[in-house]
């Protein structure tokens, strides 16, 4: 493919001449003969510095932001990372445009709710694949997790592949960090899906204002067709000013859908959804008002997307989403649960939801990541403190930092509290003292990480998963 050609995507860009382009590369280590190069500003390099190495290398051209002294052809453009999404959409022959695309964005609960719409779509008999956290799966391909939303040449790639599969639709988690970075500029969704806003990831946007902009731009007219919106969020009101044709789902709050709870255990609960005055028993898999919650915006979304009232049932108690909320043990009659909470509001759902069936004591397992927002750390400390019996702080990623630092961190969180804890640094001891203190009908919920399989520290990804460490612990 000419670059002149794929020049097209860009209106005002400059073109200084013209070159055969064989693929697409951002990392000038492995560009190759014949690729186009992309140059921007990141969040810690400026990879117009690597443009001379890539063109030794073999790449014909180069997309970026100002002239550069290379004897390749040049798009210069205004912004390198918008220009990349929508140049990787024109190479690979624009898959989104074949696919009906559902985007879910929120804080807590876009990964949930994307398993559960995607079991939902296959039940349907609508051909659908998946790419978030967990990483992607379609047509009996799965392909490991790297970020939540792809980086956009690695995401038209793999869109591309789906088409080619015979895949009709794809559930796309889109992270507040894809939207900033305008990862998936050229995808216009047919259904946008809103969970939640709370506090996450200020060491990127700086402040809740900015992080909330970014989310709200899933939701212009522009991008989607249609919005499922919680109403038990006060950032509805100001999206439902923003966005097109939209309905609302709540639990606590008056909307379009809602749900009535027939039973509720520590597994589970069955209830009632009524979504726009079409009714469907479901039976969900996962305890917490959260999760109802999750399932709500599932059904909602799945019903615009063509599947019908039974397929919905049967998607939704299908969902096993590994690292949310997972019972993963029972010791001396004592229930463990693996969750990903790791911010406030996600770790007070997660601790609220074990709360409401746990018949002795609540215990909590948790850290805070290094390198990220310092200012939930004693957040989550003063959720432990208010809604354990016990809590276990220890080490969650820790990157660069010193684990003391963030763990001191997180401790004063509990001050002035009478809640009991400990400290132990090492993740895998700290799990084996929770574990052996249990005594029957208590409960351990050991968050932060999930499904996550590695502890991050200096640089450095260990193997490591909380639920192996359990389950041998548990003599599984």
């Amino acid at each position: 493919m000419k670059l002149s050609e794929l020049a097209a995507e860009l209106s005002e860009a400059e073109r200084l001449g013209d070159a055969e382009v064989a693929g697409l590369c951002t990392d000038s280590r492995v560009a190759g003969e014949g690729d186009l190069f992309f140059c921007f500003c990141g969040t810690k390099t400026d990879a117009h510095a690597y443009a001379a190495e890539a063109v030794r290398r073999g790449a014909s051209a180069v997309v970026c932001e100002h002239r550069l002294p290379v004897s390749c052809a040049q798009l210069v453009t205004a912004d390198g990372r918008a220009a990349m999404a929508r140049i990787a959409a024109a190479f690979y022959a624009h898959p989104e445009r074949s696919l009906k695309m559902a985007g879910i964005t929120g804080t807590n609960g876009k990964t949930t709710t994307a398993a559960m719409l995607y079991r939902i779509l296959n039940e349907a008999g609508i051909p659908t694949g998946i790419i978030g956290t967990l990483g992607a799966s379609y047509a009996g391909v799965h392909v490991p997790p790297t970020l939540t939303t792809p980086d956009p040449v690695c995401l038209f790639s793999m869109l591309r592949d789906m088409v080619n599969a015979g895949i009709e639709a794809v559930v796309m988690e889109v992270s507040a960090h894809a939207l900033a970075l305008r990862k998936e500029a050229p995808v216009f969704y047919d259904v946008s899906v809103f969970t939640n806003l709370t506090r996450d990831h200020l060491d990127f946007f700086g402040d809740m204002k900015a992080y909330a902009a970014a989310k709200e731009r899933l939701f212009f007219p522009e991008k989607c067709a249609y919005a499922v919106l919680n109403a038990d969020d006060g950032f509805c009101r100001r999206l439902e000013t923003v966005c097109g044709e939209h309905i609302t789902y709540g639990l606590e709050t008056p909307a379009e859908a809602f749900a009535l709870v027939e039973s509720d255990t520590l597994r589970g609960c069955k209830a009632l959804l009524n979504v726009q005055d079409e009714l469907i028993e479901a039976a969900i898999p996962m305890t917490g008002r959260h999760n109802l919650s999750n399932a709500l915006a599932a059904a909602c979304a799945a019903r615009r997307l063509g599947a019908d009232a039974d397929a919905v049932a049967r998607g939704i108690a299908g969902t096993r989403v590994e690292g949310r909320l997972e019972h993963v043990a029972n010791v001396r009659g004592a229930d463990i649960f693996v969750d990903f909470a790791h911010t406030p509001d996600g770790l007070e759902k997660s601790l609220s939801a074990l709360r409401e069936h746990c018949a002795g004591r609540l215990v909590a397992l948790f850290g805070c990541g290094g390198d990220r927002d310092k200012g939930k750390r004693e957040k989550m400390g003063e959720v432990a403190a208010r809604l354990a019996d016990f809590t276990v702080l220890t080490s969650d990623n820790p990157r660069y930092e010193d684990p003391y630092a963030i763990i001191s961190a997180i401790e004063r969180g509990f001050s002035g509290s009478s809640c009991e804890y400990v400290v132990i640094e090492e993740r895998e001891r700290a799990i084996a003292y929770a574990v052996g203190m249990l005594a029957e009908g208590d409960v351990l919920l050991v968050a932060g990480k999930g499904a996550e399989r590695y502890q991050e520290i200096m640089g450095i990804k260990y193997d490591y998963n909380d639920k192996d460490v359990i389950e041998k612990l548990s003599g599984k």
